[in-house]
């Protein structure tokens, strides 16, 4: 892979032109293509005859990825204030700070995601007493994956509604880090946490 430096240049199609032109690696901010946002400041290929964006260099893939992603919503729940203390005690639990809260929350909602069989299970978290309670604190989980997981999540518990299936999820926290103590999650989520930290 070739890296290029501002003010290096190279031939490229250029749509605008409609031909091959000269173009010269320039830091612009470049809308998206879908229309929601702007990339700032990134490495593109200009086109020298009419000034428009002809190349996207491999090297600033990441950049656009990363600024992309920032774009996105989150996955947002309100939950009832015990829930979220539920986590926290989790992440204590595991050697951690509530810092580590989205990350735990990430890990089981993509383990849960490509386990059907565990998956089923988390609807009957929410036959819970402790599924029950006003609902006055605020979840947020970003994430490149978090909303393919969570929709996949949706189809293989039969639960609609994204807060019931976080309830679900963070009962069977409670149940695997709280209560039962299950070595494998445990384990799984210091590691997540030695690797993060």
């Amino acid at each position: 892979m070739k890296i290029f430096k501002v003010g290096e240049s190279q031939k490229a199609a250029c749509n605008h032109c409609q031909s091959f032109e000269n173009a010269t690696f320039q830091l612009r901010d470049v809308p998206f293509s879908d229309g929601r946002g702007i990339v700032k400041n990134v490495l593109v290929g200009v086109c020298d005859k009419c000034n428009s964006v002809t190349v996207l260099p491999h090297q600033s893939t990441p950049a656009v990825k990363r600024q992309y992603e920032a774009k996105r919503k989150p996955v947002e729940g309100r939950l009832p204030a015990h829930l979220i203390d539920i986590l926290n005690l989790a992440t204590l639990e595991i050697g951690t700070t509530t810092d580590f809260v989205p990350s735990m929350m990430k890990y089981y909602i993509h383990t849960l995601s490509e386990d059907e069989k565990s998956a089923k299970k988390i609807a009957n978290y929410l036959q819970s007493d402790l599924a029950t309670g006003k609902s006055e604190k605020r979840l947020s989980l970003k994430g490149r994956k978090i909303f393919e997981d969570i929709e996949h999540l949706k189809s293989l518990t039969h639960i609609e509604n994204t807060t019931d299936l976080l309830k679900g999820i963070i009962l069977k926290i409670n149940d695997d880090v709280l209560v039962k103590k299950r070595l494998k999650p445990i384990t799984n989520l210091r590691n997540i946490m030695a690797a993060v930290a």
